[in-house]
């Protein structure tokens, strides 16, 4: 099998498709500190990917290295068969690539939709001045738009709070604003920062639905940072795992719980 070109069945005979984004001998330096030290690891079509390891292992600074915001020091990051160079932000948008945060980005006094609304900017192609106006194309694309964003909200099931503004909603639901923020943009490739980061037991349960029923129906190929191990247990495809800036660790869930020097660096024990 040519692992590049063909992808894998998982266990719950779901198809996984060929190599999206490859991360080649990735270095990342801030002056004298090394953040990641010569890591390399693929992301495939259709495939959810986890990226663990303790705190300070670099994560956080690897996923900027995906998105686009940092530019390694060393390496090469290819996506769709060709290296990628440095980029604004708006062309890692227009690439295909969304992302939430850790700590949540949205606009408090905005309502939800209107906040959402915001991920489907770049695909916005009429003129300041019709815009302003608002007549013709200008009205006819915010109308398709705006629906587009209404089926993200009916499918993340927060229709109730489509006119809230956003700084009146409880943490859980910011979270999946954020989401529907993402979605919006129509990502092939979804990054989430900590998606479970500060929710309760039924929040986080809400939340690995709507991530699963993302990449199951949308096809979307999801890369995520995740502390809490049931969760990145439960719904990963594939791990990789860090510990202070070097790759210590990848492959499946299972293959991960049970390599040494992951249960050392990170796990603390072996899980049964």
């Amino acid at each position: 099998m040519n692992a590049m070109t063909e992808g894998y069945v998982t266990p719950d005979g779901r198809q996984i498709g060929p190599v999206l984004m490859e991360m080649k001998n990735i270095t990342l330096r801030f002056g004298g500190v090394v953040a990641i030290k010569d890591i390399s690891f693929d992301i495939r079509e259709g495939e959810i990917r986890a990226i663990i390891g303790p705190n300070g292992a670099g994560k956080s600074s690897m996923l900027n290295v995906i998105s686009g915001f940092y530019v390694p020091s060393e390496g090469e990051v290819w996506f769709r068969g060709q290296k990628r160079g440095p980029m604004k932000p708006y062309e890692v948008a227009r690439l295909g690539i969304a992302r939430t945060f850790q700590n949540i980005a949205l606009f408090d006094g905005m309502s939800v939709l209107d906040n959402i609304m915001t991920g489907r900017l770049t695909m916005m192609k009429s003129g300041l001045l019709s815009q302003a106006l608002w007549f013709g194309s200008a009205e006819r694309e915010e109308n398709e738009n705006r629906a587009k964003v209404e089926k993200i909200i009916d499918f993340l099931e927060i229709q109730n709070i489509r006119k809230t503004p956003v700084g009146r909603l409880p943490y859980g639901l910011k979270k999946r604003v954020e989401l529907a923020r993402a979605l919006a943009a129509e990502p092939k490739i979804l990054l989430l920062d900590e998606p479970m980061a500060g929710m309760n037991v039924e929040e986080k349960e809400d939340m690995c639905r709507f991530i699963l029923d993302v990449n199951d129906e949308f096809g979307t190929t999801i890369a995520l940072i995740e502390h809490d191990m049931g969760v990145v247990m439960d719904l990963s495809d594939r791990v990789v795992v860090m510990d202070y800036g070097k790759k210590i660790g990848d492959g499946t869930p299972d293959e991960v719980r049970n390599n040494p020097d992951v249960i050392n660096a990170y796990l603390g024990v072996a899980h049964e």
